[in-house]
């Protein structure tokens, strides 16, 4: 199959749902959490989401389309706000209270506290953190990119500086993270997710 995004959009005859999401896959899931003016906590998981550089670090999210209510969804309006966010890092055992957070509630509803998720405070930005998540990247906005626009809605990436890094303790052994205690949670696509099948460790030949 070979079909052009612009001329046949996402779901090309054939396929079932929009295959685009499904194409570059396993992702990170980019779980994140930021703060209004006002002080009312925003978390939501985005599927669009990941590292883009090592030093200084710094992490990207793509909080696009629009509102159930109308204008940009909280976590976009948030950091125009307070140009803050954590990220915090889904396991397996915490998919179903991350999947409870992409619910579309009113705006300025605080999600963690919907979703019963225990919030711990930050060190370095005002969004809290999320007390069960194993890693958390504090960061502070460096850009907010608009990107081109589909038919239907906005298009937006935001670009974060990694100012604080906590790790969970329990999941590092030997001077290294752990993958098998870590258990990340992988977005496949479609309504699919995974954790850690096997682990494959291969040096660089120099």
């Amino acid at each position: 199959m070979e079909f052009d995004p612009a001329v046949d959009g996402m779901k090309p005859p054939g396929m079932a749902h929009n295959v685009y999401s499904s194409l570059v896959t396993p992702r990170p899931i980019g779980w994140i959490s930021t703060i209004s003016s006002a002080g009312v906590p925003n978390l939501a998981p985005f599927s669009f989401f990941n590292m883009v550089a090592g030093g200084p670090p710094a992490v990207m999210y793509c909080p696009s389309g629009s509102h159930v209510d109308g204008g940009p969804k909280d976590s976009l309006r948030n950091v125009m706000e307070v140009p803050e966010f954590v990220f915090n890092l889904c396991t397996v055992d915490l998919l179903e209270v991350m999947n409870a957070t992409s619910a579309n509630l009113p705006s300025g509803v605080d999600e963690m506290e919907e979703a019963g998720i225990e919030a711990a405070p930050s060190v370095k930005v005002r969004p809290p953190r999320v007390a069960a998540s194993p890693i958390n990247l504090e960061c502070e906005v460096i850009q907010i990119v608009d990107l081109p626009p589909s038919v239907e809605d906005k298009n937006t990436m935001v670009i974060g500086k990694v100012v604080q890094i906590h790790i969970s303790d329990d999941v590092i052994v030997d001077g290294m993270v752990d993958w098998q205690r870590l258990r990340p949670l992988a977005r496949l696509g479609y309504f699919d997710y995974a954790g850690l099948a096997e682990v494959i460790t291969l040096r660089r030949p120099d």
